[in-house]
């Protein structure tokens, strides 16, 4: 852009040059007469400008006939006609190529330049007309006729308005164009004329030569200036625009510089300081890589994704999550495993001193562990425990991890709820991250691990997919061998991983995940196992989290009996250590208050901490009443008695059972009711009882929901007597199912049940006989005491359990008979 560029410089510029250097001449231009013009008026083409009247431009001439007119004209009066050329690109114009009104100018000076051109400075005065071109050699002639100025009357506020606009216009385009001198300023302040302002701006405008002919072709003075100032509105916007993407250009440019400057400080400064910058830990991680023991595909990933990040711009947000991905890939212990110890005897002191009982665990754990000795090479087996809270599910798996010396990891399953916990997410999600697996073996630093997948019945499924469903891969020995997590991007060998599931409920399961599991019931403690529990783990235990040393106080085993039997009730010990630590806290209070404390815990210290008993143990009743009968049950939290109580009452034979019993129970009722009537004359009873007596079956604890069909022996002998009136056996307890031929079916939660009836003073228990099995596999000093009866039908069980002997004050059946009709 050359806007205004001649007030500083004045170089001597060619006719066919590309830009044109304009100069101020401090004269006004000045109206020629008619008469002071030749007939015929010389022609000078020119291209790439206009000349306007008042303004000066040098011009250097290179055409023979325009050299020749000018020395002619120079010799003369010195004036000539200029006229623009239509196009830039003819050489020598003919008669149509040129605009017909030009600007006559009077020569100034000529010099002859040592190359041979001629240059010529002219001053443009009168705008004019070409009436007739005359002739065209030896150079153009025209006849003229001069275009009269109109006088503008200056104190007019459209033409005020007029100047000033063009004066603010023109300041602004010095001040958007840093290429204009600031003298610029100065030749405008300088111009008074404002015919000449509209020229000088006009010759100066950055615009096309149709633009400017436009201008000069323009009559009144006023619609030039307006003219004019249109072009130099576009002009600033032009120069808005084009400041506006350099800034920004240059801005990009700055900051990227600046960057990397700065990066450059921090990396002499790291060096100085002896920090590792990016480079440093490339190498390092790559060095690291190859000293890594791990397969031939995940070595290759790592490289590539190594080689990706060091064409990356540490500063680009891509940088961190690449580096995160290959720290991870060689955290993890992908050929890294701990050397099993086979020390049987040693892995069995290990269990037992851990945990007192669970022998079909401790078992099944020694068994892997032989078959891993022998073999060398066994996929880890997947095993669940499953059974109520607070049995010793969770912390067996890490005495299973000591007794291996295997690295001990557990991962909580309870209410997740996405898969991508299990699988991870995908890289390219911000905030991405490997699922709890593959966390899990980073952090267990070798990849033969004990892993504890604690509460695997709790997982949900939603929107966001089915965790269960991913763990069909991770605990499948046929597949997990090549499990695929979706931040790893890699398969990672799970094989080897021994992996043991916890759970409270089989039914919440995934039906195929349970398939894959070995399934371990692990079974309420007894009391006697709770009071051995306590005496080996949870007594020194809370001694020493209390800061009293072990042999410091000693609980007496009926304290501990007393805990056990009236402040909780459950299958597991958590309320059972819970309440054991009131206990030693008042100790512990006593010690730091510098009081006499108990060294020795008796049953009267348990009540007088831990105040009223919370549970009423259930012990056998007499048998005077008829129609009361004790079953066994099994609950969560262990075994305990019951009592089946019947009556019978005037009325219709309608039958009520109460005691909030479920659907099998009622079942179990009325299987047992119609056993009775059908077989009412084998067992002397009145077949009119059932139609003239209503009958009433009642289990106490109403507001405790009971079900299962374990109470159908015990229903039976309970309408038995009441119908018979019959004393049941003193002491005697039963459980067992029954069917509408008679038959006793087994049950379960034997060994729960056999417990409850000794707590509960029972002498005798009647089982159906395919329990049998059941009671070999308890320990025999549980058995102690007691007299089992092993049937197979129902005459059996009340051959044991009724007395020929009728109760006190037994009820007198009485029947009335039908009407005869």
């Amino acid at each position: 852009m050359s806007t205004f560029k001649s007030l500083a410089i004045t170089p001597l510029v060619q006719e066919d040059s590309e830009e044109l250097v304009q100069l101020i001449n401090p004269e006004q231009e000045s109206d020629l007469k008619p008469e002071d013009l030749p007939e015929e008026l010389s022609i000078l083409p020119i291209k790439n400008t206009v000349l306007f009247p008042g303004v000066v431009i040098p011009i250097t001439v290179t055409r023979q006939k325009s050299i020749k007119l000018i020395k002619k004209a120079y010799s003369g009066n010195r004036i000539v006609g200029v006229v623009a050329q239509k196009t830039k690109q003819t050489e020598e114009p003919a008669v149509e190529d040129l605009y017909r009104i030009g600007t006559i100018a009077r020569i100034i000076k000529m010099l002859v330049l040592p190359d041979g051109n001629t240059t010529i400075i002219i001053q443009g005065k009168n705008r004019f007309l070409v009436k007739e071109f005359l002739q065209e050699d030896p150079y153009l002639t025209a006849r003229i006729e001069l275009q009269a100025e109109p006088q503008l009357n200056l104190n007019s506020k459209e033409v005020k308005a007029l100047i000033q606009s063009l004066k603010d216009a023109a300041t602004k385009i010095l001040r958007l164009n840093p290429e204009i001198p600031q003298e610029a300023q100065m030749a405008l302040d300088n111009i008074q004329s404002p015919a000449f302002l509209i020229h000088f701006l006009s010759s100066n405008l950055n615009v096309e030569v149709t633009e400017k002919q436009k201008i000069l072709e323009t009559s009144n003075i006023i619609d030039r200036g307006t003219l004019l100032l249109q072009y130099m509105m576009k002009e600033i916007q032009m120069l808005e625009i084009k400041n506006e993407i350099q800034k920004k250009v240059h801005t990009d440019i700055d900051q990227q510089q600046r960057d990397y400057f700065l990066r450059q400080q921090i990396k002499v400064l790291q060096d100085e300081l002896g920090y590792d910058g990016p480079d440093k830990e490339i190498e390092k991680l790559r060095k690291r890589g190859a000293d890594k023991k791990w397969p031939k595909t995940a070595a290759a990933h790592f490289n590539k994704e190594l080689e990706k990040l060091q064409r990356m711009n540490p500063q680009a947000a891509e940088f961190p999550v690449s580096m995160n991905y290959v720290e991870l890939m060689l955290d993890l212990p992908w050929e890294e495993y701990t050397q099993d110890d086979f020390d049987l005897k040693r892995a069995e002191k290990i269990l037992d001193k851990d945990h007192f009982g669970l022998e079909k665990v401790k078992n099944r754990i020694l068994e892997y562990l032989a078959v891993l000795k022998l073999k060398q090479d066994m996929k880890g087996p997947i095993l669940c425990l499953y059974g109520p809270p607070g049995v010793g599910k969770t912390s067996l798996g890490k005495s299973i991890a000591k007794s291996l010396q295997r690295n001990y990891v557990r991962m909580s399953l309870g209410g997740v709820h996405d898969e991508a916990e299990i699988r991870g997410h995908r890289k390219t999600y911000i905030g991405a991250m490997p699922g709890k697996i593959i966390q899990n073996i980073k952090k267990a630093k070798s990849s033969n691990p004990v892993f504890v997948l604690d509460e695997i019945d709790k997982i949900r499924s939603d929107f966001r997919g089915d965790p269960s469903s991913a763990l069909l891969e991770v605990l499948d020995p046929e597949q997990n061998n090549t499990f695929n997590d979706n931040y790893l991007e890699v398969e990672y060998d799970l094989s080897k991983v021994l992996f043991i599931a916890t759970a409270n409920s089989l039914d919440t399961i995934q039906p195929a995940l349970r398939d894959r599991m070995e399934i371990i019931e692990i079974t309420g403690y007894t009391v006697e196992e709770k009071q051995e529990i306590a005496r080996r783990h949870l007594v020194p235990k809370q001694l020493t989290e209390h800061g009293l040393g072990v042999g410091e106080v000693k609980f007496t085993k009926e304290a501990i009996l007393e805990i056990i039997s009236h402040y909780t009730r459950e299958s597991g010990v958590r309320s059972l250590e819970r309440k054991i630590g009131s206990v030693v806290r008042s100790v512990a209070k006593a010690k730091a208050m510098e009081e006499e404390y108990e060294k020795e815990i008796t049953r009267d210290y348990v009540v007088k901490v831990l105040g009223p008993e919370i549970f009423d143990e259930e012990l056998y009743q007499d048998n005077e009443t008829a129609g009361v009968v004790t079953g066994l049950a099994w609950t969560q939290v262990g075994g305990d008695i019951l009592f089946v109580e019947s009556s019978v009452s005037r009325g219709k034979g309608q039958l009520t059972l109460s005691g909030q019993l479920g659907d099998v129970m009622k079942e179990s009722a009325m299987a047992a009711l119609s056993y009775l009537k059908s077989n009412a004359a084998s067992l002397g009873i009145d077949h009119r009882v059932f139609q003239q007596y209503d009958l009433h079956v009642h289990v106490p604890a109403g507001a405790v929901p009971k079900d299962g069909p374990s109470a159908g022996i015990t229903m039976l002998t309970s309408l038995a007597s009441i119908y018979t009136q019959r004393k049941v056996k003193s002491k005697l307890a039963m459980t067992g199912e029954i069917t509408l031929r008679g038959k006793v079916l087994p049950v379960g939660g034997i060994k729960e049940k056999i417990l409850a009836a000794k707590r509960g003073g029972i002498k005798d228990i009647v089982l159906s006989n395919k329990n049998k099995k059941d009671i070999g596999e308890i320990e025999k000093h549980y058995l102690k005491g007691l007299n089992f009866h092993y049937v197979n039908t129902v005459d059996e069980v009340l051959h044991v359990a009724l007395l020929r002997e009728k109760v006190k004050h037994p009820l007198e059946f009485t029947f009335t008979e039908p009407k005869a009709s």
